[in-house]
């Protein structure tokens, strides 16, 4: 029998993380863990047998005392700020440094995003850090926010997927709200997805007439029969599944789908498809979405476009640390 229907709200499908969501611990880990790549070759089967900046003058020959500037090179939205902090602290050196900006900015070329001040010597050291974590954030941000703009206003919202850098999730979801987009799931432990992969191996399809179609035919009782099981398993969860075919959208619905995932499809088909799910469930659409193709959806009525590309096919964006006089 098919699960009962649950009133769900688009708030419970969704994630905007905010730097508060964000586990110290994990910032202060990867920030170390940045540190000891730079100064003591981690990731290396035989580390250094001297670790340290090698390059750093003196202290005999270096001023005790510096100024510099992070800078903006080209126009960017600001992400990861609140990491410099962080970073000079895990360099373990006398520098305070006055953030000018706010993460989620856009800035034009030349601002000035933070000053720094302290031993020169610990910024030399912390410079790359700094700007790696900067640069790859903002990148991010910075291409979420032009993917929103290219969908333009309405009911639809931007969502991210979880094709992200291994162990930089999190901060790249932020990235990511910080350029205006929505968090989809953030693992595989908040939401009940079921995706062709899932049906297959499950065994709830049956063959296809099309030999390409990658995704069969469900078996409306079976899936039906899953769905149930999967909120015993995981009560209160949202339950998400994906499609490639129109033709696989009654049983997907008839089985209480709250949401449904069409994988691929062209416009006509995605207008067709919202008409035919007629607000039984939230609409999802993904794959092969572009900045080009993105404006074309705007007016579908879907619930949400998911583009892994915020994340990897950002581009990293051009930040620098000026010496200050």
């Amino acid at each position: 029998m098919p699960s009962a229907p649950r009133p769900i709200s688009a708030e419970q499908l969704l994630h905007r993380l905010s730097w508060d969501d964000l586990d110290p611990g994990y910032l202060r880990r990867l920030v170390e863990m940045a540190r000891e790549e730079d100064l003591a070759g981690l990731g290396l089967r035989r580390r250094p047998a001297q670790p340290g900046d090698r390059s750093a003058p003196a202290p005999a020959a270096a001023p005790r005392y510096a100024s510099a500037a992070l800078v903006a090179r080209e126009p960017l939205v600001v992400c990861g700020l609140r990491l410099v902090p962080l970073v000079l602290a895990a360099f373990e050196g006398r520098v305070d440094a006055q953030v000018a900006a706010r993460d989620g900015a856009r800035v034009p070329a030349g601002r000035v995003l933070a000053t720094l001040h302290g031993d020169p010597r610990v910024l030399l050291a912390a410079e790359r850090t700094l700007l790696n974590f900067l640069q790859r954030l903002s990148g991010v941000a910075t291409t979420s926010a032009r993917h929103v703009a290219a969908l333009g206003p309405g009911r639809t919202r931007l969502l991210d997927t979880r094709k992200t850098t291994p162990g930089y999730r999190m901060l790249e979801k932020y990235a990511v709200a910080c350029g205006g987009g929505w968090n989809h799931r953030l693992g595989l432990f908040d939401r009940v997805m079921l995706k062709d992969n899932h049906l297959a191996l499950l065994g709830f399809t049956e063959p296809s007439q099309t030999p390409k179609a990658k995704f069969q035919r469900p078996k409306t009782g079976m899936l039906a029969n899953a769905v149930a099981a999967a909120r015993r398993g995981a009560p209160g969860l949202p339950v998400e599944i994906e499609v490639d075919r129109p033709d696989q959208i009654p049983a997907v619905l008839a089985a209480g789908a709250d949401v449904v995932l069409f994988d691929n499809f062209t416009v006509p088909q995605l207008r067709r498809a919202v008409a035919l799910v007629g607000g039984r469930a939230f609409t999802e659409a993904s794959g092969g979405i572009t900045l080009r193709t993105l404006p074309r959806l705007a007016g579908l009525g879907l619930d949400f476009v998911s583009v892994g590309a915020l994340v990897h096919h950002s581009m990293w964006v051009d930040i620098g640390l000026d010496w200050l006089p």
